[in-house]
């Protein structure tokens, strides 16, 4: 029997994202510092715990499951995660965010381990810009597993792409037309004021409306009502298979429809990825082993305190939340 999670705004939450590590084979510049101190292993989550998170939050309503990181792939032993979740059928759709460089050795597990849908990170064609934006990042392995995950059978690709002016912003149009000539879907997400990182978002920021007004001096672009429980509003380009989405937390705050919560990779219940507002579910899972109650008791009670929106001013010096993306996954 399951037991809807209704926040105090009405909104019904029926979809989880679960970092399984901070950890990331990348050092992108918009997410994270060029030095990174990652959490010793007895902070993180157990894989195990994290199953059992996600199988509770299923008897709670929770239909869809997305794992991030961090990068999600690099974690030890992440394949007994996905053939262990691919086992809940209350869970109906399980889902990937990743970087894409370990696809060629992952995409296959995935597949047979029933994710439904990869979004990837891909925020430039041109290797220099892919090593500028990454830092670590190579832009062949990249190309490798996104291929690898067409050969495997993979439907629903999603890229998504972080425009930063003066960096790559100018390939808004070949991003478009790979997308398109691969049969891949593309989301382009305004850069969110998270963490400190070297670059002033205020210069860099490209607002979504900026990008549709480009998009439409080359493509035939038609709104449509497409949903995949997440914040993206799509367009249809006319004659081809591939949907554009916007990720507009600063030009067009999505908040009224939020569905979603997040679980770090430290077990902490963020309730909106904009705001500071949690609770531990940590030290519940490890002081009742053998008990569900306590935790089901603690993440209804957190419902109370679900914030009505995030705050995002790029206008203000420090960022909204200093936390990085890494740290609360994607």
């Amino acid at each position: 029997m399951t037991t809807n999670l209704i926040d105090q705004f009405n909104r019904t939450i029926n979809y989880i994202r679960i970092s399984v590590t901070d950890r990331c084979d990348f050092r992108c510049i918009y997410c994270m510092a060029e030095k990174m101190t990652f959490l010793p292993r007895d902070e993180v989550l157990t894989l195990e715990e994290i199953c059992r998170l996600a199988n509770i939050f299923s008897t709670m309503g929770v239909t869809k499951v997305r794992i991030t990181g961090g990068e999600p792939l690099v974690r030890k032993n992440i394949d007994s995660l996905f053939q262990n979740l691919s086992k809940n059928k209350n869970i109906k759709e399980l889902t990937l965010t990743t970087n894409g460089s370990q696809l060629i050795h992952k995409a296959a597990m995935l597949k047979e381990s029933g994710v439904k849908r990869i979004n990837i990170s891909l925020d430039s064609l041109n290797p220099t810009t892919f090593k500028k934006m990454t830092r670590t990042g190579n832009l062949n392995d990249v190309m490798n597993g996104i291929n690898h995950a067409l050969d495997v059978g993979f439907e629903k690709i999603k890229l998504n792409i972080v425009l930063m002016r003066d960096i790559n912003d100018s390939e808004i149009f070949d991003l478009t037309n790979y997308a398109i000539d691969h049969g891949l879907d593309i989301s382009f997400i305004e850069e969110m004021p998270l963490g400190l990182t070297d670059y002033e978002r205020k210069i860099t920021s490209i607002s979504n409306d900026e990008v549709i007004k480009n998009l439409n001096t080359r493509f035939s672009l038609e709104k449509i009502n497409y949903k995949t429980g997440g914040p993206a509003k799509y367009w249809s380009i006319q004659n081809t298979q591939t949907k554009i989405g916007l990720i507009s937390p600063h030009s067009h705050n999505f908040c009224g429809d939020c569905n979603r919560v997040r679980i770090s990779c430290k077990g902490e219940l963020y309730l909106c990825l904009g705001q500071e507002t949690k609770i531990e579910l940590m030290p519940l899972l490890r002081l009742f082993p053998n008990d569900d109650g306590p935790i089901k008791e603690a993440i209804t009670n957190s419902m109370k305190i679900k914030p009505q929106s995030h705050e995002f001013d790029l206008n203000k010096k420090n960022p909204a939340v200093v936390r990085f993306m890494s740290h609360t996954g994607g």
